[in-house]
């Protein structure tokens, strides 16, 4: 698998898939404290999934406790994400607009190392999320979920190039299996674009038919997976010690010849 790199450095050893943990509190309180839960199970990366939070109205409130989290995190980058209600994220009361100047905002106070837009967004949104992220080193996650079953390949590979085509520096595409030659689909994807493309892909099938992919699918070149610290954010994630044992084995088995 392609590494991620943030400020120029390589994000982990390269060799296995790195773990990341969501935050999902509603309130400041909330989330400070699935922090202190998360931070010691040593997670490579923390998601702050914004959309969750109750004042995500107040941008000065995300920027600090964006800070906050930064600042007992230290070393692990953190994502930030305010996931659209469309793809399976949180409703909140803000329009596009004002999604678009949270971001751009947000990267400007780089308290953040990875921001992550869906690419169903306009793509004057997500031009305009790219050059703030750019601007202030901040790197870009460009993704695709779909809750509600998995497209054939073909699409699949195609939203891997879209990302990329559109200035991600990291690609993401997470769909829902309605049978198990669903998660074959999504992990053939997931091998070819790891191949073929010249920035890391992330591919995950949800749910519980899908969980077996967030245990092997650094095997196909998945650079990350997603991991329960206290909360989840995603159908079929598991505790990240289950997850820890099992990738050490995984990546025991395929490299002992």
């Amino acid at each position: 698998m392609k590494p991620i790199h943030l400020h120029g450095q390589p994000v982990g050893g390269g060799d296995h898939p790195l773990i990341c943990t969501p935050l999902v509190g509603r309130t400041r309180e909330a989330i400070l404290d699935e922090l202190a839960i998360v931070l010691p199970k040593g997670p490579d990366l923390i998601e702050w999934r914004v959309d969750y939070f109750q004042d995500i109205g107040h941008i000065a409130t995300v920027i600090e406790i964006a800070r906050q989290i930064k600042k007992a995190a230290k070393a692990i980058p953190l994502i930030f994400t305010c996931r659209s209600a469309n793809e399976g994220g949180q409703r909140i009361p803000l329009n596009d607009a004002e999604i678009v100047k949270l971001y751009v905002d947000v990267c400007a106070s780089r308290c953040i190392d990875i921001v992550a837009y869906e690419l169903s967004n306009l793509t004057r949104n997500l031009e305009q999320i790219r050059k703030a992220s750019r601007d202030n080193d901040v790197a870009m996650l460009m993704s695709f979920h779909n809750f509600q079953y998995t497209p054939e390949a073909a699409i699949l590979s195609a939203k891997f190039r879209d990302a990329e085509q559109l200035g991600a520096d990291i690609a993401m595409v997470a769909v829902m299996p309605r049978a198990h030659e669903d998660v074959l689909t999504l992990l053939g994807a997931t091998l070819r674009a790891s191949e073929s493309s010249g920035i890391p892909v992330i591919g995950v099938s949800m749910g519980a038919i899908g969980s077996v992919s967030r245990l092997v699918g650094g095997v196909y070149g998945s650079a990350v997976t997603f991991a329960v610290g206290k909360g989840y954010s995603g159908p079929g994630q598991v505790p990240i010690e289950e997850l820890r044992a099992v990738l050490g084995t995984v990546r025991k088995a395929v490299t002992s010849n």
